[in-house]
């Protein structure tokens, strides 16, 4: 049955991209910006109501009073990385339109990628090294001004279930040079849709979102361990049985 219902939504996710990458591209001719994002987002609550229907996946999110609350507050979004199903649910939730860093490849994705090109998103060269992340800081600035939030997977990659990647100071790194807020958030979606799988499971995906962190006359090292410290704990709360019984939370990254 889970193969089956995978199946359905897989094709779901299919015929409906086609059109909206389609439209999303001709519509940027004369709408860009915060409407063509607002636009985008509708596409990506289909995929999340889809999983809802046809995969059983729920959604059960806490702390949103954690968030900035002024209508140009900026955030930096540090976010637990297991699936796919995360990248399409944060801008579901947010109140605030999000700017993905991601690497620049996927702008070449048929259609999806085509469509997240025509969006305010930051896409980098990780082969061009400091000269990326001064361009994620520059961009960075110009969209945390229009009261866009910047979010980033600190690990860098989907991290499968029970497991804990390293994390990356470049969000911290961002945060320090604009002096905005982190905000830290344990996301549990690889009990239900694993790592590079594609049969999902039926379940409740937690997301916890903890409370902002200040950036101002902090260091991006310290200021990411404190960030995984939370992420980690929390995610041993959430999921408990995906860790070794009464495990401690592993030392920070270096």
């Amino acid at each position: 049955m889970a193969l089956l219902r995978s199946i359905v939504h897989a094709l779901w996710m299919l015929v409906t991209v086609i059109p909206w990458g389609v439209l999303m591209v001709v519509s940027s001719i004369w709408k860009r910006g915060i409407p063509l994002y607002w636009m985008a987002v509708r596409w990506l609550g289909w995929a999340i109501g889809g999983a809802r229907v046809m995969l059983g996946i729920q959604t059960r999110v806490t702390g949103m009073d954690n968030l900035p609350k002024d209508a140009l507050a900026g955030a930096v979004l540090l976010v637990k990385h297991q699936s796919t199903y995360e990248t399409f649910l944060m801008p579901t939730l947010m109140p605030h339109p999000l700017a993905f860093v991601f690497k620049r490849e996927l702008i070449y994705v048929p259609f999806f990628g085509w469509a997240m090109a025509r969006l305010d998103m930051i896409h980098i060269d990780r082969s061009r090294g400091a000269q990326s992340f001064n361009k994620v800081v520059a961009r960075g600035r110009e969209l945390l001004a229009q009261g866009i939030w910047i979010i980033m997977f600190p690990e860098g990659t989907r991290i499968p279930r029970g497991q804990q990647g390293t994390y990356k100071t470049g969000g911290t790194r961002l945060a320090c040079a604009t002096g905005v807020p982190v905000i830290p958030i344990a996301v549990t979606s690889a009990k239900v849709w694993p790592r590079k799988a594609f049969i999902k499971y039926p379940g409740v995906v937690d997301v916890s979102i903890g409370p902002a962190i200040q950036s101002v006359g902090r260091r991006p090292d310290e200021l990411m361990q404190e960030v995984e410290r939370w992420i980690e704990s929390e995610m041993r709360r959430l999921d408990p049985e995906a860790y070794a019984p009464q495990a401690a939370v592993p030392p920070v990254s270096a």
